[in-house]
């Protein structure tokens, strides 16, 4: 007896420690398996009414099994009415009409009067329900309570009619088969469970991925764009920037609202919709052409931004079409700005390592003529003096004439060297700043404090329109603006006898605009091609270093320095990604910073 009491003990603590089905699982199989008891029900009493109208008076149905089956039909429409509407104890609602399934078949089975191939196949549905809906040990009394039902009811028979051994073995029979059954469902609904949850495992960690990946492609500096079947299906922010587009304003990614998941699909949907309808609008060589690529082929080529989408910003960008399963493609679109930078970086690093191993051997040579030319034009100022002071009738070795020639080759002499020098020193310039140490500058506050320090005594005009954030390298920054500014100050002055510049800063899409203008006459059109080339110069005292040193730091920032032909006045202008400022904040009032000293 000891032992068979440790089985049941194991049996029912091992039942206890099951899996059961999720809420919503369970829900959708016990509707399942109340609408099935509601059609049996309906069935069998169909099938009863049928039966009590024939003419056929041996298979009259007994008032006994009436009565069940119209009481089995109402609790079946009530527990599945209730079942439908009330979400909660759905296991308590399940295990109570798996009794009253029991207990009705039971009943069924007592009219009979022996065991039926019908209300077995019933009685074994019922039981492998109550394992995949109930935890192990509810299971297990409803079919314990089965059995007993089923045993019972044929004792009770065999009492009142005849004892048969053949219904009795039957009984016993159906008995086993529903432990049988039990046990089978029993295990198909744990391996089942287990499935399921390894499923929504597995279904959170793509989600995670997914989350990770949408994030990773929203941040990229590439634009990413992805077509499957003649549409748009992927975008991300950085093909929105470098495509000069802009999302639907009403809408976001991301609703504060309503934050469902078909109203975060409808509004992507739409901005997807729009962000086609704009490229296809803007850049239609550019969609054209990424249709035109057949499936399974790739392609790489440089696209030229249209006018329409501020191409003096952006310039060019590469496309590379790469396929992806299915038919679709993945578009890439890269800036070409950080691929100029870092050639110009390792242009930096490659006119550094050159200036550094030649100064020192030209530069030696050089003080020394410098210094050459400097006695001999003291020589000649002494001689001068000589004469000056010597009697008249003294004729001098060398005339005055003579002297003068001399002295202003000599003065030619040291001027060159002095103008060979700043060359020299303009070069070093590169060397000495090889990687830009590139921070962020917020111009509103820096520039003012820059014209402070390096332009007063001259009229600058500066004038922002947006609170922009730059990342440049503070020093090549200073550099470039006094390059820029002195040019500007200088050409001024040729042209007027009040020489100022003006300063322009405001932002145009995602990049910030800083605009150096002067009233000058502009450059000519046979110099724009040469206007940044290293040594070009049409003034006389410059070196013809000072655009091409700024266009390097410029470009060693991820910045472009152009100039503006269209523009009504001489216009040079620097273009720098914004890295915090936003485009479309409220503008503020121009500021007018007037550096009024005598120039």
């Amino acid at each position: 007896m000891k032992p068979a009491t440790n089985i049941v003990s194991t049996v029912t603590h091992y039942l206890h420690r099951d899996d059961t089905l999720s809420p919503p699982q369970l829900r959708r199989l016990g509707l399942i398996y109340s609408s099935y008891r509601f059609a049996v029900s309906l069935f069998s009493l169909l099938m009863v009414y049928i039966t009590a109208h024939s003419d056929n008076s041996l298979s009259l149905p007994s008032f006994l099994q009436q009565t069940t089956l119209s009481f089995y039909f109402l609790l079946s429409l009530i527990l599945l009415g209730l079942f439908y509407v009330v979400n909660q104890q759905m296991r308590r609602q399940l295990a109570f009409g798996l009794v009253l399934d029991v207990i009705i078949l039971s009943l069924l089975l007592y009219t009979a009067g022996a065991p039926d191939l019908q209300l077995t196949m019933l009685y074994m549905v019922v039981v492998a329900a109550s394992f995949m809906l109930l935890h192990g040990s509810q299971a297990l009394i409803i079919t314990l309570l089965a059995i007993i039902f089923v045993i019972y009811q044929q004792f009770f028979y065999a009492i009142a009619n005849s004892m048969s051994l053949a219904n009795l073995g039957d009984a016993l029979l159906m008995s086993a088969s529903f432990l049988a059954v039990g046990g089978l469902s029993w295990s198909i609904s744990q391996r089942l469970v287990q499935l399921e949850k390894v499923a929504a495992s597995h279904a959170k960690e793509v989600e995670r991925l997914n989350v990770i990946n949408q994030e990773v492609i929203t941040q990229m500096v590439n634009g990413v764009i992805v077509i499957d079947k003649q549409h748009i299906v992927l975008a991300n922010l950085a093909a929105y920037q470098l495509l000069s587009l802009s999302p639907t304003p009403s809408a976001s990614l991301y609703s504060t609202s309503i934050d469902t998941k078909d109203t975060r699909n409808n509004t992507r949907s739409a901005l997807l919709s729009n962000f086609q309808q704009q490229l296809g609008q803007q850049h239609t060589q550019l969609f054209k052409a990424c249709l035109s690529v057949a499936a399974g082929q790739s392609r790489t080529f440089i696209y030229d931004l249209p006018a329409v989408a501020n191409a003096s910003i952006f310039g060019k960008l590469r496309v590379q079409i790469i396929p992806l399963k299915d038919d679709s493609k993945l578009i890439m679109l890269e800036d070409l700005r950080r691929e100029q930078a870092s050639a110009q970086q390792l242009k930096l690093a490659s006119l550094g390592q050159l200036t550094a191993s030649i100064a020192h051997e030209i530069r030696n040579p050089l003080a020394a003529i410098s210094q050459a030319s400097q006695l001999l034009m003291e020589d000649v100022i002494e001689a001068n003096l000589e004469v000056d002071t010597a009697d008249n009738t003294i004729t001098p070795p060398i005339s005055n004439d003579d002297m003068a020639a001399n002295h202003e080759l000599y003065q030619i002499i040291f001027s060159q060297t002095k103008r060979v020098n700043r060359i020299i020193e303009d070069v070093l310039k590169l060397s000495r700043q090889q990687t830009a140490n590139q921070q962020a500058i917020i111009l509103t506050d820096w520039m003012p404090t820059f014209l402070e320090n390096y332009f007063q005594g001259h009229d600058v005009f500066l004038h922002v329109k947006t609170q922009p954030t730059i990342s440049f390298d503070t020093h090549q920054l200073e550099q470039v603006l006094i390059n820029l500014i002195n040019n500007g100050l200088r050409y001024s002055s040729y042209a007027h006898p009040h020489a100022y510049v003006e300063i322009e800063i405001y932002c145009a899409d995602n990049d910030v605009i800083i605009d150096i203008l002067d009233a000058g006459r502009g450059v000519s059109t046979k110099d724009l091609e040469h206007l940044f080339n290293p040594f070009f110069t049409t003034d006389q005292a410059g070196t013809g270093l000072g655009l091409y040193l700024s266009q390097a730091f410029c470009e060693a920032n991820q910045t472009r320095l152009l100039y503006i032909p269209e523009h009504e006045k001489t216009c040079f202008r620097l273009i720098a990604p914004a890295i915090s400022a936003d485009t479309h904040v409220k503008k503020l009032n121009i500021m007018l910073i007037p550096l009024f000293y005598k120039y």
